[in-house]
C-alpha cells in the first residue's frame, strides 16, 4: 500500500462538481493499493499516517502528529501510485490491486484511520475526482507498507 501525505490548510475533492469530502487543516491522503496488500497493510498505513509527526509545535518544529494537531484527513484512493513506466512511455498498473480487493483494503484503511481519532472525508472510489489543495509547507511524505513488511 503507498500513500503520499500532503500537509494542508485546506482541501476538497468533487466528482460531477459535487464536492463529496472537504478539511480544513490536515492531511490530504492519496492512497494505492498494490496486489500485494493485506488488512495489515491498512492498518499499519493508518497508524503509521494519524501518528507522523509532520506539523509544527510551539518551536515551529515538526514534533505534532495529525491528531495532536487537531486536523483532519481527505482520503482520495489513487490507482496510479503503483503505475510502472519503467522502459515505456505509458504506465503499467500490473501491480495495482483489483478493484473489488482495492475498494476493500481503502475502506478499511479508512475505518483504522477513524478508529484511531482522525475525523475523515474521502472521494468517491473508482471515479473521476477533482482534487484541490493548499499544501502547508509545503510538506509532502510517501509512505509505503512494503518498506516494512
Amino acid at each position: 500500500m503507498r500513500a503520499v501525505l500532503q500537509r494542508v490548510t485546506r482541501a476538497r475533492v468533487q466528482v460531477e462538481g459535487r464536492t463529496t469530502g472537504e478539511i480544513g487543516a490536515g492531511l490530504v491522503v492519496l492512497l494505492g493499493v498494490g496486489r500485494e496488500d493485506t488488512q495489515e497493510s491498512a492498518t499499519y498505513l493508518a497508524e503509521k499516517t494519524a501518528h507522523l509527526r509532520i506539523f509544527p509545535d510551539a518551536d515551529g518544529k515538526m514534533n505534532r502528529s495529525v491528531i495532536d494537531a487537531g486536523g483532519a484527513a481527505l482520503v482520495v484512493s489513487q490507482f496510479t501510485l503503483y503505475g510502472d513506466a519503467r522502459g515505456q512511455r505509458r504506465p503499467g498498473f500490473t501491480r495495482a490491486a483489483p478493484p473489488d480487493e482495492a475498494n476493500r483494503l481503502y475502506e478499511e484503511y479508512v475505518r483504522a484511520l477513524r478508529a484511531l481519532g482522525v475525523s475523515v472525508e474521502t472521494g468517491v472510489f473508482q471515479t473521476q475526482m477533482q482534487v484541490e489543495l493548499t499544501n502547508d509547507g509545503p510538506v509532502t511524505i510517501l509512505l509505503d507498507s512494503e518498506k516494512i513488511i
